[in-house]
């Protein structure tokens, strides 16, 4: 590749990330032309791309993927988190091939054309994240423009322009407008999924959807739960009108802080009711906040389908998937809340409980989707807490 700090495009370039630093990486452009700016961040993952990019949690970011072979499934309608995609943009290391999967509906390239999403490949994956992991996770501009053509100091302006995900609130941009039933169950290779599958007689959990990934929905399906979704900025006593046994906090995207002058007055009104609480990712955030506890942002963050985390109960090892670029600092949590979970990779907090009520959260995605299933256990875990299933 060219030299990464001109500002001429090379033969053949059709894409460009611009970093707010000045750096300048040339590539070759896929799914739709233009340009967005946002946050740069890597994930290792070595599936599930469709997943990841349509995972609301992913709101103004532009993910790295450190998987060379990406597209080369193809996509499909079944395999999304979300009924649009979330990630600004994508950069991928070898062009996007033809799919290669019977389960493909449409290719990669066309899907994130039909999506308004900007694609670049061509580029060192494995430096960029490298240059991710020594200085943290950089803004950028990422754009495609298939004459080639582009205004390099507007895009720099751009990236420096952009404030950075600290102090966003982004939960508001992503949520439900309504709030909605969820009744369908986990997908099966023969069947698909499950649908109308919950259990009428089940408990009823409230959701409240900062940015809420599909698969969490199926799971508390699966555990024998009756689920009602509602907006982020639900108050307590619209949630009371559910009448529910237990609350479910969401993942979702930007600073938990910002999200919570909203978020933790209400999860501290729920907390006086003593009925059970499960949070995820950003609702971990949101439940250590609701206890006295502060947040922090990450130097790069933890986004993969394969990182280790202790559990403390019994020392076992769970490999789960994460996404998240802010945590719960645990130096900071009350005495009546427990560490349950921390990572292996760097000693942050994955988990705690409550010691005076059965409420707990995580900091990983124990839904995967994509990732694997060693944490399936926690939503029998949480609908365990509000009464056996009939």
């Amino acid at each position: 590749m060219a030299d990464p700090t001109s500002t001429r495009a090379p033969s053949g370039a059709t894409g460009v990330l611009v970093l707010e630093s000045g750096e300048i990486l040339w590539g070759r452009g896929f799914g739709a032309e233009g340009a967005a700016a946002g946050e740069i961040c890597f994930n290792t993952a070595m599936t599930g791309y469709q997943e990841v990019m349509t995972d609301p949690s992913y709101a103004g970011q532009i993910i790295n993927f450190t998987f060379p072979h990406i597209g080369n499934v193809g996509t499909n309608p079944e395999d999304i988190e979300a009924t649009n995609p979330h990630a600004l943009g994508c950069i991928v290391r070898q062009d996007v091939t033809d799919p290669s999967n019977f389960r493909s509906a449409q290719h990669f390239d066309a899907w994130m054309k039909a999506n308004g999403r900007i694609g670049l490949s061509g580029i060192d994956t494995r430096a960029l994240t490298r240059m991710i992991r020594l200085g943290g996770a950089p803004n950028g501009v990422i754009a495609h423009s298939a004459s080639g053509s582009f205004d390099v100091p507007a895009l720099l302006a751009q990236a420096k322009a952009w404030p950075g995900l600290e102090g966003m609130d982004l939960a508001k941009d992503v949520t439900t407008l309504q709030t909605y039933d969820w009744a369908d169950g986990l997908w099966t290779l023969k069947d698909g999924y499950a649908v109308g599958s919950a259990n009428p007689k089940g408990p009823k959990v409230v959701a409240i959807d900062y940015g809420i990934k599909r698969n969490i929905l199926r799971n508390l399906v699966d555990a024998g739960a009756q689920v009602t979704v509602v907006p982020a900025s639900a108050s307590f006593e619209d949630i009371m009108a559910h009448k529910p046994d237990g609350l479910f906090l969401s993942n979702g995207p930007g600073d938990p802080a910002a999200t919570g002058a909203y978020a933790v007055p209400v999860i501290k009104q729920w907390l006086d009711t003593k009925k059970p609480l499960f949070g995820i990712c950003l609702g971990h955030q949101m439940l250590g906040l609701a206890v006295g506890a502060t947040t922090e942002k990450m130097h790069q963050g933890h986004r993969g389908a394969n990182h280790p985390v202790k559990r403390l109960e019994d020392g076992a090892v769970e490999i789960t998937s994460m996404n998240h670029g802010f945590a719960v600092d645990a130096e900071t949590l009350p005495a009546n809340a427990r560490a349950t979970h921390v990572s292996l990779f760097d000693g942050s907090n994955c988990g705690f409980e409550l010691t005076d009520q059965p409420a707990f959260s995580v900091q990983y995605h124990p839904e995967a989707s994509p990732g694997p299933q060693d944490s399936h256990y926690l939503f029998e875990k949480f609908v365990g807490m509000m009464g056996k299933k009939n």
